[in-house]
């Protein structure tokens, strides 16, 4: 049965598709069997990403580990049940068809709250939220007070994942392991950096997740997506000698892999 990996944020910005990509092509390179899908029907940045990936690989004559990407299969309005939702329908035969060959299905969630990322969020063995180092971010999961010492509350992407793990129990399944990823760190040590680290640990004590280590904020993720490439693919690629930055990338995408504890899995990249 496949481990179903759901990357997940309804605020745009916080990198959801450059670590579902690094994600996806970690996992490849160590062997496993990875589908894809996007649910953001309209921006597809997950999916552009991928396609990006196989344009240049085919223009360049190269193979490398790659995830499969799929679009969600259309279904007929008439071959739903009554009262049957369309997207789930579409959402779960995707599963279902890619499941019997996959090891890992990874699902790229759209920045926004839909019918989809709820659904996807309910089928989620892990979920990785990336998370900016903002308390403009943190505002998704928790509300706090006017100096950030203080939560006040749940907010509303932590209320759906409440309810996501509410229907795995009533269904029978394992609960959700929920990461929260600091994405964008900046290197400085900064008051604001050490209060949401404060705030995310006193939260996931409240809310129940485990938080890593993302990326740094770096050109060369910007410079990689034309291609649809990843950290891992630039010595395939005919870069010889890679810069400190470009190294440092490397070991956070390591740490990430081996802080998500997926099953199986042990980082050798």
């Amino acid at each position: 049965m496949a481990h179903i990996i759901v990357v997940g944020n309804e605020k745009g910005g916080a990198g959801k598709s450059t670590v579902a990509m690094h994600v996806a092509t970690a996992l490849c390179r160590l062997g496993h069997m990875v589908s894809a899908l996007d649910l953001d029907l309209r921006q597809k940045t997950f999916g552009r990403y991928a396609a990006n990936r196989q344009r240049f690989l085919e223009k360049s004559g190269l193979h490398l580990p790659s995830p499969r990407y799929h679009d969600l299969p259309e279904v007929d309005q008439a071959s739903l049940q009554p009262g049957e939702n369309m997207y789930d329908r579409r959402l779960s035969a995707a599963v279902a068809e890619l499941e019997p060959d996959s090891d890992f299905i990874l699902i790229d969630c759209p920045g926004s709250h839909t019918r989809l990322s709820q659904v996807a969020h309910s089928l989620a063995d892990t979920l990785i939220t990336p998370l900016n180092d903002s308390f403009v971010d943190f505002d998704l999961l928790a509300h706090v007070n006017e100096d950030g010492t203080k939560i006040l509350g749940p907010s509303v992407y932590a209320e759906m994942v409440w309810n996501a793990r509410q229907l795995r129990a009533q269904a029978g399944l394992s609960p959700i392991d929920w990461i929260v990823v600091r994405n964008r760190l900046g290197a400085q040590r900064m008051v604001n950096k050490e209060k949401m680290g404060a705030a995310l640990e006193n939260l996931a004590k409240r809310i129940g997740f485990r938080t890593a280590p993302g990326f740094n904020e770096r050109v060369i993720f910007r410079e990689l997506f034309p291609r649809g490439l990843t950290l891992l693919d630039l010595k395939d690629i005919g870069v010889k000698q890679l810069n400190i930055s470009n190294v440092a990338a490397r070991q956070e995408l390591r740490d990430l892999i081996k802080a998500l504890n997926l099953p199986g899995i042990e980082p050798d990249f």
